[in-house]
């Protein structure tokens, strides 16, 4: 289990490998992506807080990445944060998320990104529930939903 002393040496630039990588032109991306999604992932955008019915969707299934289809968060992982975007304690592999420093908009945050496509996704931060205490979170429109 990850916890924030992890993700602090992770974005220290410690990150795992991927198992593989996916790059692409940036107008192969404009042409894949809606421009919501193209936004967010492709230039560190956010969308609108309560923008989406993710928030409150919690069947089962695993949410992977919009751009590469790379698996990052299992459903059971998934919390009601109210932060007004989906919540997640946990990835659903290590190698599948990097985290980097974020010291943008005057803040410190933790910026997470997929590890295979570095498509932004959202930030985590030390506030969620235990056992990991994390709080991944996630732009519902850089992810899709894969029920299972």
């Amino acid at each position: 289990m990850i916890d924030w002393n992890d993700v602090i040496r992770f974005a220290s630039g410690e990150n795992p490998k991927p198992l593989t990588r996916v790059e692409m032109t940036d107008e192969k991306w404009k042409e894949l992506l809606t421009p919501d999604s193209y936004f967010v992932t492709r230039q560190k955008g956010t969308e609108r807080a309560h923008s989406s019915e993710m928030c409150s969707l919690f069947e089962p299934g695993r949410y992977k990445c919009i751009c590469c289809g790379t698996p990052l968060f299992d459903a059971s992982e998934k919390f009601a944060s109210k932060s007004g975007w989906p919540s997640f304690t946990q990835p659903i592999a290590i190698e599948n998320i990097s985290h980097k420093k974020d010291k943008g908009y005057g803040m410190e945050r933790i910026e997470v990104l997929c590890n295979v496509c570095d498509a932004h996704l959202g930030h985590v931060f030390p506030d969620g529930p235990a056992p990991s205490g994390l709080r991944y979170c996630i732009n519902a429109v850089a992810m899709e939903q894969i029920n299972e």
